[in-house]
């Protein structure tokens, strides 16, 4: 293949699709993360129990993810990329402006309100990373495919610092609702002028068969790779969803005085806001996506054994850590491209879409194994016997999965 000049380089790499994507990813994360960080005073406000309350509407909203993943990945590969970027956006952004009124809602089974709406949440925001990611490695070519979609998670997650700033800002928790679920809606005029994807148009019109979710599973050889593709990003919602929304329940054992969630998010987001944006020129280096997220995992891990177990007894010291641990996992664009170069055309979007929220919908099962850990050991203790379980998992499918850089993906299941 010709290299291209710079000039076409930058063309492609700041085209619509990439912009757009972009654009939409930081959407999504300002309003996944939201209650993340207003969790503590949205419920305190409401008359609510921030961690047995927190927990289950932090549930609902994870397994809305879940279920939504399955949705819009399998929509995406039937009737295109477009589809879901369109759909998933208005979803999740009606669904953040009700909560925004939840003040003025009838006070009896408030709770299960506020579940109800973070679910409905949960479902539009699980479409709208994978089809972003599917549009774009299908539209640059494979050379820059790594760099483009790096491009698009490196912007894209600075949502969560602005979700935390606007918080802080804006005098209102349910005021920062209102503001998320109006720029989704102004996003949503900017994708008019989005092209579909090349590569899905080629086989719209095929006999072969489109977005068939359970064809992971009739296949050995596919179900390994979709089950090792979920392995590999799971340390990065076990420090967000453990050490980082959890972060006040580990502040007494570190003799801290106090630790805000809201804001151990947001310095994990800084991180990895960086690291996204270095994992695809690591991964563009090396010509190789399993050894740049390797390497990223290393980095994590020991900054996850130095923030436990290495005298962190401040509150600042607790956020570098934070920030070092988000600049380790900032290999999730990586992750979730090797996802999409990993399955044929005809379900790529169904992959792309359904792993990330897969990790993300396995939040509700490690804070399970966390809490009931946490019956006979430390909180510091529980959360190292998880890490220990997910990092397990992680490096060993990182090693073993198949390698994709430069992998045409034009081709079918």
């Amino acid at each position: 293949m010709q290299e291209l000049s710079l000039s076409s380089k930058l063309k492609y790499i700041f085209s619509i699709p990439v912009i757009i994507a972009a654009l939409g990813y930081f959407v999504d994360i300002y309003d996944l993360l939201l209650f993340g960080i207003v969790r503590i005073p949205s419920l305190k406000a409401l008359g609510l129990d921030p961690d047995a309350d927190g927990t289950f509407i932090l549930n609902c909203q994870m397994t809305g993810l879940l279920i939504g993943g399955i949705l819009w990945g399998v929509f995406g590969d039937k009737k295109g990329r477009l589809s879901v970027l369109f759909g998933s956006i208005l979803v999740y952004s009606l669904a953040n402006i009700a909560c925004g009124f939840l003040p003025y809602f009838p006070k009896e089974h408030l709770v299960y309100q506020y579940a109800a709406l973070r679910f409905i949440a949960g479902i539009g925001l699980a479409g709208e990373l994978g089809a972003g990611i599917t549009l774009v490695s299908e539209s640059l070519p494979k050379n820059l495919r790594a760099i483009g979609t790096s491009v698009v998670a490196g912007f894209g997650l600075m949502g969560a610092v602005v979700a935390q700033l606007t918080v802080e800002w804006a005098g209102g928790w349910n005021i920062s609702y209102i503001i998320g679920g109006i720029l989704g809606i102004l996003l949503l005029f900017l994708r008019i002028s989005v092209s579909e994807s090349g590569i899905y148009k080629n086989m719209e019109h095929g006999s072969v068969s489109k977005g068939n979710f359970l064809s992971f599973f009739t296949n050995k050889d596919r179900l390994i790779r979709y089950l090792k593709c979920i392995a590999v990003g799971l340390p990065t919602w076990y420090c967000i969803g453990i050490l980082a929304v959890l972060a006040n329940q580990f502040a007494p054992e570190l003799g801290i005085k106090d630790l805000n969630p809201g804001k151990a998010i947001m310095w994990a987001y800084v991180g990895i806001s960086v690291g996204d944006l270095m994992s695809g020129f690591i991964s563009h280096a090396l010509k190789s996506r399993k050894m740049a997220i390797f390497y990223m995992l290393v980095f994590t891990i020991i900054g996850v054994t130095i923030m436990l177990f290495g005298n962190t007894n401040t509150e600042t010291k607790y956020y570098i850590f934070c920030v070092w641990l988000g600049l380790g996992t900032g290999y999730w664009a990586m992750f979730v491209t090797l996802a999409a170069e990993q399955f044929g055309t005809n379900i790529r979007n169904t992959a792309t879409t359904t792993v990330p929220n897969m990790v993300r919908g396995l939040v509700p099962v490690m804070i399970f194994v966390f809490d009931f850990f946490k019956k006979d050991f430390s909180v510091i203790t529980s959360a190292a016997i998880v890490g220990i379980i997910v990092f397990g998992l992680a490096f060993y499918s990182s090693l073993t999965i198949s390698e994709t850089h430069g992998k045409d993906l034009e081709f079918t299941e």
